[in-house]
């Protein structure tokens, strides 16, 4: 390689580096693996070192990667929060050790060594025993006070057993199980899963709201001293067992080892038994036992000279896919599912592993019957990372999505710009208990004491079996649900009851149609009054309602001309659900037309409902979520997250006695 031809690669990757680090660091979401990324800065690092006159101070083998993110307090480090330099081989271990001895002037060197914990690195700061401020390690110097958001991990003390002044660090991470089952219910919900559970810790720990970060199952490991004003320490593994008699959560793996060869022996023993470990690692840390010793070896501009991390690589296995079908989920997303010759990767044998989508398939080329590479993504989740192509016979099957649900029958329907083929049909058992949650709830038809739990029993129990059944249930089939539940069972009838009286928007809110919320199903109301004009209209008609548009319509379209809409119309007609829109008084005036409002927090005067009708009487309309194109936000008492969007948007915020002023 010549000169000009090293420079320009040093360029390549800094703009690589860079670029894969914000993903990580600041945004939680990486594009590449963490073996991909070490790769590029392990060719980087080499680079340097053989032209060290291209070396910039932008390069992040000079400071960690990260930043603070907008709207946190920034935190100066006193003691610097360091990164550690990979390896790859037992080569490389034994070059750090002999360079370490060599300075030090010594033949034999306790190392303590411990697991890399796979989370968030973070200080704790501590006076007089009181934990008074947290903050991540940002780009080692700076990070961000996330003090609110550490007090929600219940592993980490807020009083110490004894009255120290005393900064330790520690990582933040979720475990293994944790970690599967809330992806699990994110999957469940349609919402975007967690790359790894390093990026789900960090990505909680970051946010503005502390609520976010109590609602995930954080935890942490303390594995250093930072700083102690009372305490002073002669090595690592002492201070170690000071932090535990203190009342911290020190990391459970960490072995003072006598020689290299015990080093050696230990990171072989971590690697194979970290699947068996509750949380995720990605390497073993190798730190110089003695703090004396330690000073005296210092440190350069990014990592500690008394430290190592032996990073493993990830274990990928050959299978063959034997078969691809497809599951419904909650919301009615299709996904594709590979059955796979079962193969044990990283400690456990996997039998089947996800395809996310059409999209994923046909960028892989996945055929039934094709050779593939499986590996855990983060050593949790199993993914197909390749194809071997060249080992097609000719006998692989290409895989179509299906056009009806597999569930049900009804159709499935990819939309226009997403990913995510659906399930449309509202009787689909595979998204009843959500359809029921949906069509029960206050925005819809508001009927109250028919909770999650309820639901679930009621499905449970089969006496349910579609959201018309609501309506056949008797004041003894909710009873049975509850030890002396006559007085539960007979609110819950009265509340079946009077929703039937509900307006005849809030039941085409309730039927849960793709794309429809309620202020278009207002709409749709206002241009059709009652359930049969609604039903018979023409796509054509639809897309001619305001605000509706052909994505909408489609939708809307689709939904009336399904059989199990059909049946489930009639029947709620026999039950005597209102179908038919009142006869609206007149537009008070136009003052809000045009405009949107946002209600965030408690109004004193006004139930969110109220403030709604109020709004729409004036022409204006009510959203549920802060966007630019937002004209007002209502804020109340205990305004949340929206209200913080909206400061961070610019958009003009109101009080409720504002709101009286405009509606006066």
């Amino acid at each position: 390689m010549t000169k000009e031809e090293a420079q320009k690669r040093i360029d390549e990757l800094n703009k690589l580096t860079s670029y894969h680090a914000q993903k990580y660091y600041d945004e939680d979401s990486p594009e590449i693996t963490d073996f991909e990324y070490d790769m590029l800065m392990v060719e980087l690092r080499n680079l340097e070192k053989e032209y060290p006159e291209f070396v910039t101070q932008e390069s992040l083998t000079q400071h960690v990667g990260g930043t603070v993110k907008e709207g946190f307090e920034k935190v100066e480090h006193e003691v610097p929060l360091q990164s550690l330099q990979d390896i790859f081989d037992f080569e490389e271990l034994e070059a750090f050790d002999e360079r370490v001895k060599k300075v030090l002037e010594v033949e034999e060197l306790q190392y303590v060594v411990e697991t890399k914990i796979d989370g968030l690195s973070v200080a704790l700061e501590y006076e007089n025993g009181i934990f008074v401020r947290g903050a991540t390690r940002g780009n080692g110097l700076i990070g961000e006070d996330i003090t609110e958001n550490l007090k929600t991990i219940k592993n980490i003390p807020k009083m110490l057993k004894e009255q120290v002044n005393i900064t330790v660090r520690g990582e933040v991470f979720i475990g293994k199980q944790e970690f599967e089952k809330m992806n699990e219910e994110r999957e469940a919900m349609e919402e975007t899963l967690f790359a790894n559970a390093r990026n789900a810790a960090a990505g909680s720990l970051r946010q503005l709201d502390s609520q976010i970060a109590a609602s995930r199952p954080l935890d942490i490991f303390i594995f250093n001293v930072q700083k102690c004003e009372s305490i002073s320490f002669i090595s690592h593994y002492e201070a170690l067992q000071k932090l535990k008699e203190l009342g911290f959560n020190i990391n459970p793996v960490a072995k003072l080892c006598d020689t290299m060869k015990d080093v050696i022996k230990e990171i072989n023993k971590i690697g194979e038994n970290r699947e068996n470990l509750s949380f995720g690692i990605d390497g073993a840390v190798i730190k110089v036992d003695n703090l004396e010793y330690r000073e005296k070896l210092g440190v350069n501009a990014k990592t500690p000279k008394w430290a190592i991390a032996y990073k493993y690589p990830p274990e990928k296995k050959e299978t063959s896919i034997k078969d691809i079908i497809c599951q419904v989920g909650r919301t009615g997303a299709v996904t594709p599912m590979a059955v796979l010759e079962p193969v044990k990767v990283a400690g456990s044998t996997i039998s089947k592993t996800t395809l996310h989508n059409e999209d994923f398939i046909k960028e892989k080329d996945l055929k039934i019957g094709d050779k593939v590479l499986i590996q855990k993504a983060g050593d949790v989740i199993p993914e197909v990372v390749d194809v071997l192509k060249e080992k097609r016979t000719g006998n692989e099957i290409e895989f179509k999505m299906p056009t009806v649900c597999p569930v049900c029958g009804a159709l499935a329907v990819r939309e226009e710009g997403e990913a995510v083929t659906r399930c449309i049909g509202i009787e689909c058992p595979a998204k009843l208990h959500r359809n029921i949650l949906h069509f029960v709830s206050r925005e819809c038809m508001n009927i109250a004491g028919l909770g999650e739990e309820i639901v679930e029993d009621l499905l449970e129990r089969k006496l349910i079996y579609n959201i018309a059944d609501l309506y056949d249930l008797k004041l003894e089939d909710f009873a049975s649900l509850k030890k002396d539940g006559k007085k539960f069972a007979q609110n819950l009838v009265d509340s079946i009851e009077n929703s039937k009286k509900s307006e005849f928007y809030r039941l085409i809110n309730g039927f849960g149609i793709r794309n429809i919320g309620s202020n278009a199903a207002k709409q749709l109301v206002k241009k059709y009054k009652n359930i049969d004009n609604l039903a018979n209209a023409s796509l054509e008609s639809l897309t001619m309602v305001e605000d509706m548009g052909e994505k909408r319509a489609q939708s809307v379209y689709e939904f009336f001309h399904q059989e199990q809409t059909k049946d489930l119309i009639k029947r709620l007609k026999k039950a005597g659900v209102n179908m038919e829109a009142e006869e609206n008084a007149e537009m008070l005036d136009e003052r809000f037309a045009g405009k949107t409002f946002v209600l965030t927090g408690t109004l004193e005067k006004y139930s969110r409902d109220e403030a709604k009708k109020i709004i729409e009487s004036y022409g204006g309309k009510a959203s549920g979520s802060v966007s630019k194109k937002t004209d007002y936000v209502l804020a109340g008492e205990e305004a949340g997250s929206k209200l913080t969007k909206a400061q961070n948007l610019g958009i003009p915020i109101i009080t409720e006695q504002d709101f009286k002023e405009m509606i006066q």
